[in-house]
């Protein structure tokens, strides 16, 4: 199952609509992981002409933007927690573990850094942002390989220059 993560795409100011190199990994995707900040619902309808569409609610997201607040689903075996802000650094993996107690992988999002770690048999993962890179040399996103309940591979690519 090959899944697509996003976060922090900040429609309209950042995303007017998909970014061609956000797209080129969209086509042939399983399924598309949000971690957050849409902010306008309008980006999860054109997501989701892509693929079927996961996503939590950010703390920026307007309030047409029907996402839970923390999401639990399995994909292809690989049980994933959903949430847009997962905290401070320090003690993340702990608080996220104690939060989602029976996932394999934490997806997050909010500080618009890509992060994948492991610790205490979880992975946690955040795809940064496509749009607003911020401090970050490049946008990016995720991509994850999952097969049979396992996490084969998780990547974090650049999409922007």
């Amino acid at each position: 199952m090959r899944v697509v993560v996003l976060s922090d795409t900040h429609a309209p100011r950042r995303w007017r609509s998909c970014p061609p190199r956000v797209a080129e990994h969209l086509r042939g995707a399983d399924a598309i992981l949000h971690a957050g900040d849409v902010c306008v619902a309008s980006v999860l309808d054109e997501l989701s002409a892509y693929a079927p569409v996961h996503a939590v609610k950010g703390n920026n997201d307007g309030p047409d933007v029907t996402a839970p607040e923390t999401l639990e689903l399995t994909l292809d075996g690989l049980r994933i927690g959903m949430i847009h802000d997962s905290g401070p650094a320090g003690g993340r993996l702990a608080r996220m573990r104690r939060r989602f107690p029976e996932a394999d992988l934490v997806v997050f999002g909010h500080s618009h850094i890509p992060l994948d770690e492991t610790g205490g048999g979880l992975r946690i993962f955040n795809p940064g942002s496509p749009t607003d890179r911020r401090r970050q040399p490049q946008g990016t996103l995720g991509l994850l390989s999952i097969e049979h309940g396992r996490l084969r591979e998780a990547r974090i690519v650049p999409v922007t220059p």
